[in-house]
Formats: C-alpha cells, sequence, structure tokens
C-alpha cells in the first residue's frame, strides 16, 4: 500500500485527499457526536433566536414609528401649556393634535369605592396615525366639541374593562372623576399610540379636553403632561424632522419640552428591548462556551475511538498535520449539520414570537428572515468549534502510531504543540471580542465574559483540590467508598469535566434565584413594614393645609403625614454643557432621560444623610443651590460648586451643588435627586406630594382614609403603596421568569455537557467494571461505587456553586441594586438536590449500560 499524503503532494491536493478521507469515515454517522451536535444547535439557537426577535421588534418600532409616536413628531410639556408663540411655531410645522396624560382617581357615583385611573385627553384630531378601536366603534372627531353628551353635563369617556372590574360597574354607567361626571361609551380595544405614552401603572380612560378641563384637574403646578403630535407634509424626510427639532430649540431655548420622532417612537421600549436581548444574547453564548466543554469530550472521546484508524494513517507515511486536517474537517462537518440545525430554530423564532406577542410589543406585519442575526449565531458557533477542537486534535497528532497500538489515552499526551494553542487562543480572542462589540453596553460585556473566563479557571482548580484531596487521604475501609476515591483522582478521572459542566450552570442559577430572592424579599418583605400606606400627588397649595387636616381627623396618633413641594425639572445643562453633548454612563442616563420631580427643603430631608458639603441655612436667600443624591452625582462625575441647569415651567434655573446626599431608596419614602434652596422656586406655582405612614391599620382604617380623601379632595391622586408594590410583584416576576428561562438554557448546555463528559468515559468504565466483576466484584458493589463518585463530585460543586453564586448575587443586590442582602436556605437546600440529582441520575444513566457488559469480549482484546 502506498504511503497516504507524501511530503511532495500539494496542499490543495492534500485538502482534497483529507475531505475524501473524512466523508468516508462520515458514512457511520454521528455516533459518538450527538452531544456535540446538541451543544452547538442549542447555543447557535439561543444567540440567534435572541437577536432575530430582537431585530423583528426593532424593525417592528420604526415600521411602525408614526403610529406608535401618534404623528411624524412629538412635543411634550409638563405642569403647563405651550404659550401662544410655541403654539404658533409648532402649527408652521403641520397639523397638530393636543393631548394631556394625568393621573387621578375615579369614583362611584355613592362615593363607596375609587380607582387611580391614567387619564388621557385628546382634540378631535386623534389619532393623526393608526386606528383608535373600540367597542362600540366611537366617533373620535365629536371629542373636540365643548360640550357634554347631554344636558346633564355627562361627559363620554372610553375606558379598559378592568376599570369596570376594579369599581364593579357595567357598561354605560357612571362615574366621577374630580369635578365631572362621566359616562362609560367604550371599551378600549386598540390605542395606536399606547407604547410612546409609556406604560401606565392604572387602567386607562380616554376623554375629551373639554372633558378635562371640567374636571377641574388641571390646576397649576399639576403634574399633568401636555402633548403635541404634529403630522407634517406628505414626503417628509428625516432630515427634515430633525431640522424641525433643532428649530424648536433654537427659537425657543427655554421651552423645555422634550421632542421625538417617528424613528425613536419608544425609546425605552428600544433600549430595554436592546438591553434584554444583551442579556439573553451573553446567556446564550455563555450556554455555548459551556457547550463548548461538550465539545473538547465529545471530539476527545472521538479521537480516542479512532486510534486504531489513525495509528494505522501514521504506519502508512500520512504526516501527523494530514491525520489532524482529515478529523478537522470531520469536525467542521458535523458542527455544520449543529449549526443549521440552531439557525432554522432561529429562523422560525420570530414567527413564534409574533404569534405570542401580537397586540403587546410591535412587530412587523410581515415577518421575515433576518440574516444579520442568524450570521452572528454561525460565527459565534464556528469559533466556539474552533476554541474548544484545536486541542484535542493538537494532541492527538503528537501521539506515535506505537503508542496508539499501546492503548495510550490522548489525556496522557500532554499539551498540543504551539500552533494549535495559539489557534485556540488566537479564536478565543476573536470570540469575546465579537461579543463585546456586538452588545450595547460594552463594560457589562466585558465583565459578563470576564466572570465566565474566571469561572472556568476557578472550576479546574477546584476539580484539581478535589483530585488532589482524594489522592492525599488516607486508607479508607470501606470498599465502594475506597473505589469511588480512587476514580475520583485516577488517570482520566472524569472530575473536571463534571465539575466544571455542572458547575457553570449551577452557578449561574444560584446567582439568579438568589438575586430573585432578595428583591421579591425586599419588595414584598421587608419594604411594607417600613413603607408608607399612602402617597398623595397633585394636593394644591390652596388646600393642603386642610388636607393634612382632614387626614389627621382620620388617622391615629402614632400615623404620620409627611408633606413635601413637587415641581417637575428636565436636566438640560451639566457645568454649562448641553446634557446632549456630555458622555454619560449607562447607569446614570435615567437621571437625564426626561423630567424629574424635584423639590426644595429648608433643612435636611429626615430620609437623607450629608456625605460631603454642607446644607444651606434656613434663612438662606443667595445664588440658587442644589442637593444631590451622592451616588446618582458620582455617576455623572459631578463635583461639590459645580453647576447643573433645569428647565421648570419654561424657564432655565442654574443652581451650584452645595452638597451631596445618601438616599435611601429602598424606604420608598419621600425622596428626590435633586433638592433645591427654597428661593430657587420662589413664587413659582407647584403641587404637593405626602405620604401617610399607618403601622397598625387594618384593611378597613386604609379604606376609610381613602374614601375620605377621595370624597373631600377629588382632584387628589391616591396610591396604595400596597397595590403599586403588587404590579411591582409582577413585573420582577414575569421578569424572573424570563430570565430563568434564559438560565435554564445554559444548565441544559451544562446538562449535555455533563452527560458528554459521561459517555467519553464510559470505554475506561467497561474496562474497570469487567475486571472488577472478574475479581469478584458484584453488580452492587460496583452501583454504590459510582453512586458515591457521583455524589462526592455533585455535593462539592454544589458548594462552590453556592459559594460563587452567592458572592455574585451579594455584589449585585448590595453594590449595584444597594439593597439589603440576605442569603437564603431554601436556595441552598434546592441547589444540593439539583446537583446530586444531576450527577448520581446522569451518571447512573451512563453506567448502567457499562454494568451490563459481558467480561468475554473485552477481555479477549485486553
Amino acid at each position: 500500500m502506498s504511503a497516504i499524503a507524501p511530503p511532495r503532494m500539494g496542499a490543495f491536493e492534500q485538502i482534497n485527499l483529507a475531505f475524501r478521507f473524512a466523508l468516508r469515515e462520515l458514512r457511520g454517522g454521528f455516533s459518538g457526536f450527538y452531544v456535540f451536535l446538541a451543544c452547538i444547535a442549542l447555543g447557535a439557537a439561543a444567540i440567534g433566536s435572541v437577536n432575530a426577535i430582537s431585530q423583528a421588534i426593532t424593525q417592528g418600532i420604526q415600521s411602525e414609528g408614526r403610529s406608535i409616536l401618534g404623528g411624524d413628531l412629538r412635543f411634550e410639556l409638563n405642569q403647563r401649556d405651550a404659550t401662544q408663540e410655541e403654539r404658533a411655531f409648532l402649527d408652521t410645522l403641520g397639523d397638530v393634535a393636543v393631548g394631556a396624560n394625568i393621573r387621578s382617581m375615579a369614583r362611584l357615583m355613592d362615593q363607596s369605592d375609587q380607582s387611580l385611573v391614567e387619564i388621557k385627553a385628546v382634540d378631535g384630531l386623534y389619532p393623526l396615525y393608526g386606528s383608535f378601536e373600540t367597542t362600540p366603534q366611537l366617533d373620535i372627531s365629536a371629542y373636540g366639541r365643548p360640550f357634554p353628551i347631554d344636558r346633564e353635563d355627562i361627559w363620554p369617556i372610553a375606558t379598559q374593562q378592568i376599570m369596570l372590574d376594579r369599581l364593579g360597574l357595567q357598561f354605560g354607567e357612571t362615574l366621577r372623576i374630580g369635578n365631572a361626571v362621566y359616562r362609560v361609551d367604550a371599551l378600549i380595544d386598540v390605542e395606536p399610540d399606547a407604547l410612546s405614552d409609556g406604560i401606565g401603572f392604572a387602567p386607562r380612560v380616554l376623554m375629551s379636553l373639554a372633558g378635562l378641563e371640567a374636571s377641574g384637574l388641571n390646576q397649576p403646578g399639576a403634574l399633568i403632561e401636555h402633548t403635541y403630535k404634529i403630522r407634517m407634509a406628505p414626503g417628509t424626510s428625516e432630515g427634515d424632522i430633525r431640522a424641525a427639532i433643532e428649530r424648536a430649540g433654537e427659537e425657543h431655548p427655554q421651552a423645555g419640552w422634550s421632542s421625538r420622532s417617528r424613528s425613536n417612537a419608544a425609546p425605552a421600549l428600544s433600549a430595554n428591548i436592546e438591553r434584554f436581548a444583551q442579556f439573553l444574547t451573553l446567556v446564550g453564548l455563555t450556554a455555548l462556551v459551556t457547550g463548548g466543554v461538550g465539545v473538547a469530550n465529545a471530539v476527545r472521546a472521538f479521537l480516542d475511538a479512532k486510534r486504531s484508524v489513525i495509528a494505522t494513517f501514521k504506519c502508512l507515511g500520512a504526516p501527523g498535520a494530514f491525520v489532524s486536517l482529515v478529523y478537522f474537517l470531520q469536525i467542521l462537518a458535523i458542527a455544520a449539520v449543529g449549526i443549521a440545525v440552531g439557525l432554522v430554530v432561529a429562523a422560525i423564532a420570530p414567527f413564534i414570537a409574533q404569534y405570542f406577542l401580537t397586540g403587546i410589543l410591535p412587530l412587523p406585519a410581515e415577518m421575515g428572515i433576518y440574516p444579520a442575526a442568524l450570521m452572528i449565531a454561525v460565527i459565534f458557533s464556528i469559533l466556539t468549534v474552533f476554541v474548544f477542537a484545536l486541542l484535542p486534535l493538537g494532541q492527538a497528532r503528537d501521539i506515535p502510531a506505537s503508542s496508539l497500538f499501546r492503548d495510550l489515552q490522548l489525556s496522557a499526551v500532554g499539551l498540543p504543540r504551539v500552533s494549535y494553542l495559539v489557534g485556540a487562543g488566537l479564536s478565543a480572542i476573536v470570540l469575546a471580542g465579537l461579543a463585546i462589540l456586538f452588545s450595547e453596553d460594552q463594560g457589562i460585556a466585558t465583565t459578563f465574559l470576564a466572570g465566565v473566563v474566571f469561572a472556568f479557571v476557578v472550576l479546574r482548580l477546584v476539580s484539581n483540590l478535589i483530585q488532589a484531596g482524594a489522592k492525599r487521604l488516607p486508607t479508607i475501609r470501606g470498599t465502594s467508598l475506597r473505589m469511588a476515591v480512587g476514580n475520583i483522582h485516577r488517570p482520566g478521572a472524569l472530575t473536571p469535566s463534571v465539575v466544571l459542566a455542572l458547575g457553570l450552570g449551577l452557578t449561574l442559577l444560584v446567582s439568579l434565584a438568589l438575586i430573585d430572592g432578595n428583591l421579591r424579599q425586599q419588595i414584598a418583605g421587608n419594604l411594607p413594614e417600613r413603607a408608607p400606606n399612602f402617597f398623595f400627588v397633585d394636593i394644591q397649595n390652596s388646600v393642603v393645609d386642610d388636607f393634612a387636616t382632614l387626614v389627621d381627623e382620620e388617622t391615629a396618633d402614632e400615623d404620620k403625614l409627611v408633606r413635601v413641594p413637587m415641581l417637575r425639572g428636565r436636566i438640560v445643562e451639566l457645568n454649562g454643557i448641553d446634557v446632549a453633548e456630555a458622555v454619560v454612563p449607562a447607569e446614570a442616563r435615567w437621571v437625564l432621560r426626561g423630567d424629574r420631580g424635584i423639590t426644595y427643603a429648608r433643612n435636611v430631608p429626615e430620609n437623607s444623610t450629608l456625605s460631603e458639603g454642607e446644607w444651606w441655612p434656613e434663612d438662606y436667600t443667595g445664588e440658587p443651590l442644589v442637593s444631590f443624591a451622592a451616588e446618582e452625582a458620582g455617576e455623572l462625575g459631578l463635583s461639590i460648586g459645580e453647576t447643573i441647569t433645569v428647565n421648570v415651567l419654561g424657564r432655565n434655573i442654574t443652581a451650584r451643588i452645595a452638597n451631596f446626599r445618601q438616599v435611601e431608596w429602598e424606604s420608598l419614602a419621600i425622596n428626590f435627586v435633586m433638592v433645591f434652596s427654597p428661593n430657587t422656586f420662589a413664587g413659582a406655582p407647584h403641587s404637593w406630594l405626602a405620604t401617610l405612614t399607618m403601622p397598625d391599620a387594618s384593611a378597613a382604617s386604609e379604606r376609610d382614609v381613602l374614601t375620605a380623601v377621595t370624597r373631600n379632595f377629588p382632584a387628589v391622586t391616591s396610591v396604595r403603596v400596597k397595590d403599586a408594590i403588587e404590579l411591582v410583584n409582577q413585573v420582577v416576576g414575569q421578569l424572573a421568569t424570563a430570565i430563568r428561562v434564559a438560565a435554564a438554557v445554559a444548565l441544559v448546555a451544562s446538562v449535555l455537557v455533563l452527560a458528554g463528559a459521561l459517555a467519553a468515559g464510559n470505554r475506561g468504565r467497561v474496562h474497570d467494571s469487567v475486571v472488577l466483576k472478574t475479581l469478584g466484584a458484584t453488580r452492587g458493589t460496583l452501583i454504590r461505587t459510582f453512586v458515591t463518585e457521583y455524589a462526592i463530585l455533585g455535593s462539592v460543586t454544589a458548594i462552590f456553586a453556592l459559594l460563587a453564586g452567592g458572592v455574585a448575587a451579594w455584589f449585585v443586590v448590595s453594590n449595584i441594586m444597594s439593597l439589603p442582602w440576605t442569603f437564603l436556605p431554601s436556595v441552598a437546600v434546592f441547589t444540593v438536590i439539583g446537583a446530586l440529582t444531576c450527577t448520581v441520575g446522569f451518571g447512573l444513566a451512563g453506567t448502567w449500560r457499562v454494568l451490563g457488559q459481558k467480561a468475554a469480549p473485552i477481555l479477549r482484546n485486553l
């Protein structure tokens, strides 16, 4: 037989010949590569699906931008209407639909019950784009008429079924809002611009602007948003819209309005989708990288099984590089099948999302394939194969034919050649670099990947320590325990693979479970004990003293009412630099986004402590000063003595930072990022915000207070904190469910890798089992041995996961969320149970067949 791939053969000929050999070997199927296929398919599907769905939603927001925004351009003013000059400017841009948004209380006619509602007042032009659908269908143009629906001054409204359910109302019945009476004429089915108005925490009520005026809620200083949605001329380009926004800023620099265009219709939603997609992509990448361990195990097991074929290749003169190329091509071919399966799942994921998310999130009318998302999945998957397959291939290359015939394992060879190490290292660097490049927040992506790499290194050290400890244990009397400990540290042991595979998934799940548990405990457990029972908003200056008197009459001596003045303002400059041009870290952008609640005070607020600087005197009359929350100031890079400019009621006010405060946000008491000196807003119209804390109040007492306030002060908005907490719990629950599903992907990958590691060690287990049974060991002894081995590995891995996951969760909860940290024992118990179930269950499932092997065929080949 002639030599294979002689040195004089050219590179193209060698590749062609290697490809032919690879195809011939693949005729036997994918035996031994099922875990490989599953790991690659799972990672590719996770990454591709997340990015495809994210692109679909983003495309939906862009394509439906006009309908979502309610116009080509939208301007918003808080606590005031546009002036005549501002309105004249807006009219030059196109058709202007005027609206207003405010929260208030809807009350039954007999005052026996009430519910918080989100009021949206519109004129006859609403909606400029899209379709407002109700049951029955309303003639919305009638809402532009300045009169009620009948002579009894009853105003028409459209609302959601949930409000009728809360108040026990029927369709067509009447209720009170503020000082006016309204009749439910229709139920809202489709509100095209709901996303751009923000997600509400109460049922929507739609009425006319005249109907809102009749309610008496639109008082000076009331927390009301005035919107001006503009339909520009047909053919208006994005450049024209940007020019209009620039004109608005130049011609009315102190208007203080915020603007949005049809291309940025729901920025908060888009940002949240991008952030969540980034998180899920990183979790998918973690699953893919974790699956890479399974790839390495599968490749190593496959090459171990091909020792005789490799030996034959080498005996016939095949160079080591040629042998590596043959099997590398096979691995790429099998990986291509796994990637293809993952891409099929990723391609249909947007269609599945369309079925579940239609009516909840904006999606394109016609869903399609998203090549960019699929390409990201392909690149990440191929690079993962390179990272984890090159090392065992390099080891196989350097085993001489004589050693192969002597049944030497790859693990006994040591590190592969430098070229293979460099190739795997470069692939890993490129993989990490692309993951960071494709992320919206590169800092988070870098930290996340650094944590994964650190976990890999630490888990490898843990497995080495386990093996070293097992090796140094004194002689053990029990046969099963002695053999189990020996299995842990013997050459070719499964310890590194099991610890790494199970450790990553469990650590991620422990950290997420502890974060979720602490959030729920703070929101539903600890917070209500010290949080106020009620928030009262929009208390007018003229009635604030009467309001306090009423509450004092309705409550016990130990109950406490706290009231503070409140305005709305938007930061427009930091040290004279426009915030649009300032470089701000992602975690601080919320402070500059939109209007913030602000207040003034003579003394330090009771829920804050000064951390730097000095408070102003009670009779201070100098230049405007401001106290800034310390954490947010640090994120913005602000220092004592620097200035901020806020726009309040159409005026720009510049104040110097006098001090920083540590704020207890988690207390749910009245807290503000900015507290100004009292002289800053002298004479400015504003309302008051109040909290009422009732430590020993019953549900009946709370209901009596709420009824009294609503009956006597119909314009005051009352928010029961427990109801708000329930809403937050629902949101947190939905988010936690989504995160758990994402983390489960990583856990599934870990389980696959564990199963692959056990399968890869089956050949050695068969050999050991046959020899032990020949020497007199019973099946029961072997089962106890394997159960003990897997239980030891599972327990140690669970302990590591508790420590590592606990530290990660503590850091997130304490340092990022600034919440008190509590270790939850139930999470520890379930983690240990899960680890033992995975290791013992899969271990026994993988070795049960081994125990049934007949001795004769194995002994004949020894």
